[in-house]
């Protein structure tokens, strides 16, 4: 039988490389899952993942933001991160306030209580993440880092 001399067209490049990004952001996907299951495993005092999320932005921010801005920034619904701010208001982890220069609107910052719950959490979560720095080499990392990056970047400036 003769080898078979088909040539790749540039319909079947992009159907290819259309088929290839799917299954890149399928395993994203189910890595976002497992990871996000796991973190809420070890999640102290019944703390979210969404609500952790917010928390250590917040924390890492060092400023106060607006719900709208918030829900903005993690892709949610404003009823959505009204609901986890309330949350972390009603622990006493946020602090929900009258924007001064805008009386309707609000701002939101961290309390004391919720950078040391933010720092209970980070200490919470490194040890069942430990295993991940035993099984996959620094390296691994390393490589993948600037490939999630850029498509983090990409996709934040093209929003849908």
């Amino acid at each position: 039988m003769a080898a078979s001399n088909k040539v790749e067209t540039p319909l079947m490049k992009k159907q290819i490389d259309s088929q290839l990004a799917f299954q890149f952001f399928t395993e994203i996907g189910i890595i976002e899952q497992l990871a996000r299951n796991r973190l809420e495993r070890v999640l102290p005092d019944g703390l979210t993942a969404s609500q952790f999320g917010v928390l250590n932005h917040l924390v890492r921010a060092g400023d106060e933001w607006s719900p709208a801005r918030l829900a903005a920034a993690f892709q949610v619904t404003k009823g959505a991160m009204t609901n986890t701010l309330k949350r972390l208001e009603t622990r006493g982890l946020v602090k929900i306030s009258i924007n001064p220069l805008d009386g309707r609107g609000k701002l939101v910052s961290v309390t004391p209580i919720g950078k040391k719950m933010c720092t209970k959490c980070l200490v919470a979560v490194s040890p069942s993440f430990a295993d991940l720095a035993n099984d996959f080499a620094t390296q691994d990392f390393a490589t993948a880092l600037p490939m999630l990056e850029k498509m983090r970047k990409y996709l934040d400036a093209n929003r849908l």
